[in-house]
Parts: C-alpha cells; structure tokens; sequence
C-alpha cells in the first residue's frame, strides 16, 4: 500500500511499553507521529529515537504525540526505553499487521540475501485520523527537525 498525504490513516490496536495501549481510535481527536523502525536498541533506531526525545517537548506543546513501533515484543520496548530515557511512546507490531497495513513490511536485500522487514518510515497523522506527510527510507539524521517542522503546520 503505498499511502499518501491526504488518506485516511488505517486503523491499528497496539500494546506498548508500561502495559499501554496505543490505537487509531483512542487517539481520535489527537494528531500523533507513527514512525516505524527496525529494531530496538540497534544504533540507527537509537539514534532516532533519542533525536525524538530531544525533541520530546516541542512536540507535546503542540498537542503531538510521539510513538515509535517496531515488531520487538513490549518487553523488549520497556528495556530499550528505560536504558535509554526515552520520552515517548513504543508499540509493539509483532504480527507485522500494522506495517503491512501503513506498506512498510517490505523485502529487504543485505549481502545478497532477500528477507523481509520494516522500512524506516514516518507518518504525521492530524487529528482527524488523515495523513499529513509521510517521509519513506528514513535517513536518521536531521528526520526529528523535519518531522518537528511539519508538526508545527497542523
């Protein structure tokens, strides 16, 4: 699925880190960052979330909320958000279906092999559950500010 700014966010029911939940309806009302990355605790996905969490504030002031999903169990998001004082949420995608829903489970190729795994993607999401901007095969560095940016227009 190849999503676009202007559709409607697909709908997802996620548990995240301290026995939370996070879920398109509940968040009806609220424009919210989804970003999908890889893997916890791996340099690139620290890297962006601590970025993320320096930016914490701004986005809270604007009424956004941050939540990072990957397919690592809830477990796994305590520990990676507790070792490093991460400031926003972290749901777990374990069956993939809310990355195939938003088209970020994709065939990934390294040293010549084929597998399957999570693009690094964001979505800006508004209130009204439409997507605002999408930003696909992240680079890391300066993504926080961009996205922060583009929050601030909602």
């Amino acid at each position: 699925m190849d999503l676009k700014p202007g559709d409607k966010a697909p709908a997802f029911k996620l548990a995240t880190d301290g026995g939370g939940e996070a879920s398109l309806a509940r968040l009806k009302g609220m424009p919210f960052v989804l970003y999908f990355y890889p893997k916890d605790n791996t340099s690139g996905c620290t890297r962006e979330a601590l970025d993320f969490t320096q930016y914490a504030k701004k986005f809270e002031a604007l009424g956004v909320m941050l939540i990072g999903v990957s397919k690592d169990s809830v477990a796994s998001h305590d520990r990676f958000k507790s070792k490093h004082k991460l400031k926003l949420t972290l749901a777990s995608d374990a069956a993939t279906k809310t990355a195939q829903a938003y088209g970020v489970w994709v065939e990934k190729s390294l040293y010549g092999r084929t597998y399957m795994g999570t693009e690094r993607a964001t979505f800006l999401i508004d209130a009204a559950g439409k997507i605002c901007q999408v930003w696909r095969n992240v680079k890391v560095a300066g993504h926080a500010e961009a996205v922060l940016a583009a929050a601030k227009s909602l």
